[in-house]
């Protein structure tokens, strides 16, 4: 698609916006708008999403926060030289992740000395401010703030973690939120009256790009079929930023948490076994998933099924990120509020109503195409948001 002239431009703020996926994204809707690569696994860009108001993907602009400090075009350049991006795409699209690269602002909380270092109502004020600062300098209709970063443990305590002051600052600065990862974000107790408050449309939580992807058509399969599901066990070898940060029990837990919902709600109860995530960094931004499914069929009869699933889990994203992106600043634009359950389709941990199946879940999605594209106003129950940059 290509954006005309009058075509409103819409940020895409991306907090871990250093990092792989995030790389992937901006350097993606480059080559995709350049026409230098087909939008292979953009659901939007597939008959049901056409003529449905979607912000073109030339018309967007890309920006962040990331407490490291390594440029776009050289994170690009690790990326092609580990086989996630395409040999000379870096070089293809250089002048666009170095304009992305100018909008990236420096993260937090970093570690100081005590007394020293900002408190939490001084990152979210720095945070917002920098938010306000890229929608006023671009000329931006909306911008979306979409949670890339690594996964976090769950917190301790009532203190507000690092992705709860990034969605924190979404909100006060008046910007749509998704959450790609399983943290806690925008589901922190302290910011439950703030959230109903600002009319403001969010998705999440924790993207649904492999293991859990399968799961979510597996498990409604045995379901259907009436076959017992005994046992089901599963193990993650990955490597990379998320490789690293899953090794922390915690963090892990917070992420499994997610697998084995979809487990439950599809069968009815969760069955017996566990996930286990392993960090393997040789593997890189590469994830093996193998599962192992023990069921009973008929007179009791017990059968195995496996699957293994090797993947790139930054290419299995990035373009989930900019549907994300693109139906959740549509649905802002709309007058839409509050959980966007219809787009459950992506995540393991959906916000609001909605099914578990992945058939169901893109039935949801396409009704809500067809409600975009009648420009319906109005959502499930919070009032209409105020415009991006403006404070209440």
């Amino acid at each position: 698609m290509s954006a005309s002239v009058s075509q409103p431009r819409v940020g895409v703020w991306l907090i871990g916006a250093r990092g792989s996926v995030a790389t992937t994204v901006v350097a993606g809707c480059a080559a995709v708008t350049a026409g230098l690569h087909p939008p292979t696994g953009m659901v939007t860009e597939t008959p049901p999403f056409e003529d449905c108001g979607l912000p073109p993907l030339s018309s967007l602009v890309f920006g962040g926060h990331d407490v490291v400090d390594c440029p776009l075009p050289k994170r690009a350049e690790a990326l092609a030289a580990g086989g996630v991006l395409p040999p000379g795409l870096p070089a293809a699209v250089a002048a666009e992740l170095a304009a992305a690269d100018r909008e990236i602002r420096p993260g937090g909380p970093v570690p100081g000395p005590a007394g020293e270092a900002p408190g939490a109502e001084e990152l979210i004020t720095a945070f917002a401010s920098d938010l306000q600062s890229f929608v006023r300098r671009c000329g931006l209709a909306r911008a979306v703030v979409v949670n890339v970063a690594s996964t976090e443990p769950a917190p301790a305590g009532g203190e507000l973690p690092a992705s709860s002051l990034y969605a924190a600052a979404a909100l006060r600065a008046g910007c749509p939120y998704v959450d790609f990862t399983p943290s806690t974000g925008l589901h922190h107790p302290a910011l439950a009256a703030e959230r109903a408050a600002s009319g403001l449309p969010y998705a999440g939580r924790d993207g649904k790009t492999g293991q859990t992807l399968l799961r979510s058509v597996l498990g409604p399969m045995f379901a259907q079929r009436a076959l017992a599901v005994r046992a089901w066990s599963g193990t993650n070898l990955l490597g990379g930023g998320d490789g690293a940060a899953l090794a922390d029990p915690a963090a892990a837990a917070a992420k499994n948490a997610g697998k084995e919902r979809v487990l439950a709600d599809t069968l009815g109860a969760a069955p017996e076994g566990e996930v286990h995530i392993d960090d393997v960094p040789a593997l890189g931004d590469w994830k093996t998933a193998w599962d192992h499914i023990a069921f009973d069929g008929f007179l009791g009869t017990r059968m195995i099924l496996q699957t293994i699933w090797q993947g790139c889990d930054s290419s299995l994203a990035a373009p989930l990120v900019l549907d994300l992106a693109r139906l959740t600043a549509r649905a802002h634009e709309a007058g839409l509020s509050g959980p966007l359950g219809e787009l459950g389709f992506y995540f393991k941990d959906p916000v609001g109503e909605g099914p578990s199946s992945l058939g169901e879940q893109y039935a949801a999605l396409v009704g809500f195409a067809q409600r975009l594209r009648g420009g319906a106003r109005g959502a499930a129950d919070e009032p209409a948001g105020r415009r991006p940059g403006e404070h209440r």
